[in-house]
Parts: structure tokens; sequence; C-alpha cells
């Protein structure tokens, strides 16, 4: 049995080890962004005025409805 083979074994296990290794560090990459793009304080910091406009204008109209029963047209 020659060392040619076994030579060449090695080299894919170091091939097939550094292409894990690239992605598993891809995947780590796209679940920190992933992480970051589905945190809730910062997406309810960055949109806290069309939330609280939206919430508003729904407190308004279930206002509006709510009176609307208790007086006669």
């Amino acid at each position: 049995m020659s060392t040619k083979p076994l030579e060449s074994l090695e080299l894919r296990v170091i091939e097939q080890r550094a292409r894990i290794h690239k992605t598993a560090d891809e995947l780590k990459a796209k679940v920190a962004v992933t992480r970051e793009n589905l945190d809730i304080t910062r997406n309810a910091r960055e949109h806290f005025a069309g939330a609280s406009l939206l919430v508003s204008i729904i407190g308004f109209l279930m206002g509006y409805s709510l009176a609307g029963v208790f007086t006669e047209f």
C-alpha cells in the first residue's frame, strides 16, 4: 500500500474541514443578522412614531364607534 492515497485523503480532509468551517461561519453571520433584524426593542425604537400613530387612529375609531352606539342620529 502506497502513501499516495493516504496523502490525497489527508488533503481532501483538510479541504472539507476548511469548507465546513467557512459554511459554519457564514451560518453564524446569517443568524446574527437575522437576530438583529428581529430584535423587538430595536424595531420598536425605529418604528415608534408610526406605531403610536397607528394605535392612536385605532383608538380614535374605536372610541368614535362606541360613542355612536350610545347616541342617536
